[in-house]
């Protein structure tokens, strides 16, 4: 059921209204966006890059499967809160104070992270280092579905690829440098004790500065409908009805699981690199500058030709260079030619990211589109939990040519069914039907 505000004024006046205020305010909501995604996603990249947190992990655990259900632990967490964060916050008119809360508690974990490597020790770490994986996990599978709605609501779909472009690059600028100054000096200098410890906390300071400028900048809008509130195991109810009407949305979902499981290798790629080169301080935050600095010049490309073209092209692109990048690193035993695949693969992963986090707001009307991504984010926590926990017992016990292997299988598949299967929803929308 879909409300809407009694004021007298039919649903085309509000949604003109609804409009102007996006087009007016366009400027202001610009500048908040670029700002939290800059400094908020710089210091989220630090943690989620394939370097730091799996060598952490691996340095006080000595166990390739603790890296990998460190991993799964984090995806289960995402796995389990997106719809139970969409059934708070689709019937509300704004979402903001909900995206302080959600965005906060995220970040109070990457806090928790640095302060058990600077107080804890032993397994008493190792378990804290899990716990804290998680619950970030489960904070931010709700702030995924909060911030996308906010970006939805204030920012036009013709503009949505080059705030993303300019925001990951400048933020991929800081990341990548930030990165290559916590290998070199914080982590081999041993910053304050303890330089994976300060890293998370660097980390931790600029994801904080980002959501201050989002929450004191943006102006939100009150939509012309909303959805009337629905209990939680009600609205699962709906699942059917949202993958079922859209053919187009249900392959992307499957795009989706398909990718996402491929994602199972890439804890293992930094432990992989251990077998052929020294894994030094200064040598982990070279990789993370290759990984992180692919943003700063692939996103300029993947947002600007997702704008021109739709992101169906960015999300096949990601694909055939993630597959490539992993078959290079797969063959290659020197650290310019490691670089080079670890730059590949940062440039796949945040097309890849940047792609299905803009798609889906695309299929199907507004009023599911909370509900669309939560299921979207569900889907992939489920691959995603999986994936580095079976990645973690087949690396132990076959090798990590396996688990690239069997990624590469999981990447291909899903690039398979996106050429014959997946149309464009930018196109579908310009039709009277979408």
């Amino acid at each position: 059921m879909i409300h809407a505000d009694d004021d007298g004024k039919t649903l085309a006046e509000r949604e003109v209204e609804y409009e102007k205020f996006v087009w007016a305010n366009l400027k202001r909501n610009y500048i908040a966006h670029y700002l939290h995604g800059m400094l908020g996603m710089t210091g989220f990249r630090l943690v989620n890059a394939p370097t730091f947190l799996p060598a952490y992990l691996y340095l006080i655990s000595g166990s390739s499967f603790i890296v990998g259900l460190g991993l799964a632990l984090q995806q289960v967490g995402g796995m389990l809160s997106p719809i139970f964060g969409a059934t708070q916050i689709e019937h509300r008119k704004r979402v903001m104070p909900a995206a302080v809360w959600m965005g906060g508690l995220a970040r109070v974990q990457i806090l928790g992270m640095a302060l058990a490597g600077w107080f804890l020790s032993g397994q008493t770490l190792v378990v804290a280092i899990l716990a804290f994986m998680f619950m970030f996990g489960l904070f931010m599978g709700t702030q995924r579905v909060v911030f996308s709605l906010l970006m939805a609501k204030v920012i036009p779909i013709s503009r949505r690829g080059r705030l993303q472009a300019w925001r990951n690059a400048t933020g991929g600028v800081i990341a990548a440098a930030l990165a290559w100054v916590a290998g070199k000096y914080f982590i081999e200098g041993n910053l304050l004790g303890n330089g994976y410890a300060s890293t998370f906390l660097f980390a931790t300071i600029l994801t904080s500065l980002g959501l201050w400028a989002l929450q004191f900048l943006m102006i939100e809008p009150e939509p012309p409908t909303t959805r009337a509130q629905t209990p939680f195991f009600e609205r699962l109810k709906d699942f059917p009805r949202l993958i079922s009407q859209d053919r187009g949305y249900m392959f992307f979902l499957i795009v989706q699981m398909l990718s996402i499981t491929g994602r199972m290798a890439t804890p293992f790629y930094i432990l992989y690199v251990s077998t052929t080169i020294e894994l030094t301080g200064a040598n982990i935050g070279l990789l993370s500058l290759a990984f992180l600095g692919a943003d700063t010049l692939s996103n300029l490309v993947w947002g600007y030709l997702g704008d021109k073209t739709g992101f169906r092209v960015v999300l096949i692109s990601s694909l055939v260079i993630w597959i490539a990048a992993t078959v290079l690193l797969m063959n290659v035993h020197e650290v310019a030619a490691i670089f080079v695949a670890f730059f590949g693969l940062g440039a796949a992963q945040s097309g890849y990211m940047m792609s299905a986090q803009t798609m889906i707001l695309e299929f199907g009307s507004r009023d599911d589109m909370p509900m669309r991504i939560a299921l979207s984010s569900t889907a992939e926590g489920i691959m995603a939990s999986a994936g580095p926990l079976v990645g973690g017992i087949m690396a132990a016990t076959l090798g990590y040519e396996s688990v690239f292997g069997t990624s590469i299988a999981f990447l291909a598949a899903g690039l398979l069914l996106l050429l014959f299967m997946v149309r464009e929803p930018r196109k579908d929308r310009m039709t009277p039907a979408g």
